[in-house]
């Protein structure tokens, strides 16, 4: 029987200002279709490189918004496959308007190069009437969550080798986190705060009152502030730490 275990990393589990010394959030997924990332921060090639992983088996670069904690890497990502020849596909699965965003951001900070032009890329985009995107090895389902809404949030829903790894991306409470996760291998959750109530990102003990709510095999919290990490001992629930691996 095909190995279908799936191995994960966390590459980055921190908030955008890297409370704890942590690399913003990235995910590095080596499934046995392909190897791919979820969500890709500003520190992520840093970090893939600290870990040793060939960037060029990327396949494929999953995005929940468009907060630079979040997809601020993948700048650095497409320069480098740029620079030194990378001549695989790349595929990234996305809101809408993510290669105009990179196009404007590589013209910020590398004017004048030319990236985009050099790789062989391919955009998806979820949306209102599309919520579902595929590659040849997996799909992704996006749902609408609440957090600033200029970053267009989505919460990911990532099926693989018959596994489904569920990730809320950047969001307060939203119900459509019930959906997400229902029946989940894997649900990585953010959880910024841990009783601060805020409109964007979730709070511990909101999430300790409507886990019954959550239907999932395992947890990990992930994107958390000092709050959070101030409070780690009362913490019941698994906290990742990057450079953790894990496998499904």
């Amino acid at each position: 029987m095909k190995n279908k275990t799936i191995h994960i990393t966390a590459i980055g589990c921190g908030n955008a200002f890297s409370d704890g010394g942590r690399l913003q959030t990235c995910f590095y997924v080596a499934a046995p279709g392909g190897h791919f990332l979820i969500d890709c921060g500003a520190t992520s090639v840093a970090g893939l490189k600290r870990h040793r992983f060939d960037l060029n088996q990327i396949d494929t670069v999953l995005l929940s918004h468009f907060h630079g904690d979040h997809y601020g890497g993948l700048p650095y990502l497409l320069l480098e496959a740029a620079v030194f020849g990378r001549d695989t596909p790349l595929t990234i699965i996305s809101p809408p308007g993510c290669r105009e965003r990179l196009q404007s951001l590589l013209e910020l900070l590398y004017p004048g190069s030319v990236v985009l032009e050099k790789l062989d890329l391919r955009f998806l985009e979820f949306n209102e009437t599309v919520s579902a995107c595929e590659t040849e090895y997996l799909t992704v389902e996006a749902f609408p969550v609440t957090h600033a809404a200029p970053t267009d949030p989505h919460g990911l829903r990532i099926s693989t080798a018959g596994k489904v790894i569920a990730y809320s991306g950047d969001t307060c409470w939203d119900d459509n986190l019930i959906r997400l996760a229902r029946g989940a291998d894997f649900f990585l959750c953010e959880c910024n705060f841990f009783r601060t109530r805020s409109e964007v990102h979730i709070d511990y003990e909101t999430l300790m009152e409507r886990l019954p709510e959550l239907d999932f095999k395992h947890i990990l919290l992930t994107h958390a502030g000092d709050e959070m990490l101030q409070h780690l001992n009362e913490i019941e629930l698994p906290c990742a730490e990057d450079g953790m691996q894990f496998s499904i």
